[in-house]
């Protein structure tokens, strides 16, 4: 799964390395070394403008997707909580996700996520490892998502996105099972047109080969494990004890 990312990006550099023709909706966010569930999160999405053009527009949601059945809102952030991922395996049965994946499609930027090792017992119990880009040119990585919305009880409309992963390959599955799904840039434009694809086409956006291709991944402080720490020192590396190789 994917707990903890990090986006250190201005809004006009995410416009720009995204292409985004629509502008910007929603409230401005500051850079975020420890951005976790519930919290507002940028994302990219394609709708019809009033004059009916398709446009790309830099959207301001909650991380977590608000399950459409939610009754109030103690329901809806309960709910929330517990939606932050969906697997490629499964996003298209799941009940909170299977509407969202048909017709609602986002891109999540991210300057780089965070994943505890605890899976093959290599490295030392819960050590978080901060992934990022290796490549200094496309360093923002792009992760595929789904939006939805939910109006509650006096009219308002919550608008919420969940993140989509995949079984994790390469030197990131001796951190982890998981990992995020990243979309390659030639895949943004059929990934993010709104309404409803084949199935089987969406399912195949999500497929392709060296999906760790150009990343790496650092050991970091486990400052991260508090919400409350931020700050670009977090994604420091530090020294630990490790395999032979690493990374």
């Amino acid at each position: 799964m994917c707990g903890r990312y990090a986006l250190s990006r201005l809004p006009d550099e995410i416009i720009e390395e995204f292409e985004i023709t629509g502008g910007r909706t929603g409230a401005i966010l500051p850079a975020d070394w420890n951005i976790a569930p519930t919290k507002d999160i940028y994302i990219i999405r394609e709708k019809e403008d009033p004059n009916q053009n398709l446009v790309r527009e830099l959207a301001t949601v909650s991380w977590g997707l608000i399950a459409p059945w939610s009754k109030d809102t103690a329901a809806a952030i309960k709910s929330q909580s517990q939606a932050i991922n969906a697997r490629t395996e499964t996003v298209e049965s799941k009940p909170t996700f299977r509407s969202a994946f048909r017709s609602r499609r986002c891109l999540i930027p991210a300057t780089g996520y965070y994943e505890w090792a605890t899976e093959l017992g290599e490295f030392p119990s819960k050590q978080p490892f901060y992934i990022s880009s290796a490549d200094a040119v496309h360093s923002t990585l792009a992760f595929a998502g789904i939006w939805d919305l939910w109006v509650d009880s006096n009219g308002q409309v919550h608008e919420s996105a969940a993140l989509i992963t995949r079984p994790a390959v390469d030197f990131l599955a001796e951190i982890h099972s998981r990992m995020p799904t990243f979309l390659p840039r030639d895949r943004w434009h059929d990934w993010l047109a709104p309404g409803t694809a084949p199935i089987p086409f969406l399912k195949s956006l999500l497929e392709f080969d060296s999906p760790a291709a150009n990343l790496q991944a650092v050991p970091v402080s486990t400052k991260v494990n508090a919400v409350r720490n931020n700050g670009p020192e977090l994604i420091d590396e530090i020294e630990i004890a490790a395999p032979d190789t690493l990374f």
